[in-house]
């Protein structure tokens, strides 16, 4: 197989998992909004919980799963996954993304929000709950991950109920995004980005924040790489 094919199939891996991601985790927002409640709170954060746990066991082979430019660049500051694999695959979270938010509003023209994130609190607090909650979310990847590879028997389930929890602690202050992606579609085709920059630095900060404890606590093989970071997954 030869690289070009390499790098269209992870990357296509990527804005898959991160389209169903939104689409079903957004699309139970505004479900429940439209629906009176019915699927609750609780409820949203399984949702979001058990779609990430899906999506890894069904493109974590392939892609790794990041299926969140805030894990990707946390990969990269990791020393696991090169700089121009990084940025394509930041490229296609977010294409996913807007692709799930535009069908969304195709499902639901009468939902403003398309299940944006607007924080509930004031900006500093939010922007610290993010970055605590991302740092939690990639802490739990870099030690069940293989490289920057989501995959393995317990992976998704470690990680899918570490969304899961995110979201039921933060969800009613911030929305819980802990991934510029999930926040940046919704908010561009609803055209409310007053407080991306919230779900843009706090998911990143955080992501970055949680390496130097996965080298101090596992040592110097938890963020490195035994190779040349820029070549593709399936050359390594």
């Amino acid at each position: 197989m030869d690289e070009d094919k390499i790098k269209s199939n992870t990357l296509t891996a990527e804005a898959l998992g991160t389209f169903f991601l939104v689409l079903i985790g957004c699309g139970s927002i505004v479900v429940n909004n439209a629906a009176d409640g019915v699927i609750g709170h609780a409820g949203i954060s399984a949702v979001f919980g058990m779609v990430v746990m899906a999506m890894i066991y069904s493109v974590g082979n392939i892609s790794g799963a990041h299926l969140n430019p805030a894990v990707t660049i946390g990969f990269l500051f990791a020393k696991r996954i090169g700089i121009k694999q990084a940025v394509f695959y930041i490229i296609f979270q977010i294409i996913g993304a807007v692709a799930a938010s535009l069908l969304l509003k195709f499902l639901f023209p009468q939902s403003q929000g398309l299940g944006e994130t607007i924080p509930a609190i004031n900006v500093i607090r939010a922007l610290t709950i993010e970055v605590v909650l991302t740092f939690l979310l990639m802490f739990v990847i870099l030690n069940v991950s293989t490289g920057h590879m989501e995959k393995g028997i317990m992976a998704g389930v470690a990680i899918g109920a570490t969304v899961c929890i995110a979201a039921i602690v933060g969800g009613p202050l911030t929305g819980a995004s802990m991934n510029p992606a999930r926040s940046l579609g919704p908010g561009l085709i609803s055209g409310n980005l007053a407080h991306i920059w919230i779900y843009i630095a706090g998911p990143i900060i955080g992501a970055v924040l949680a390496s130097p404890l996965c080298r101090i606590l596992q040592g110097p093989e938890c963020c490195y790489v035994d190779c040349d970071v820029n070549k593709s997954v399936d050359d390594r």
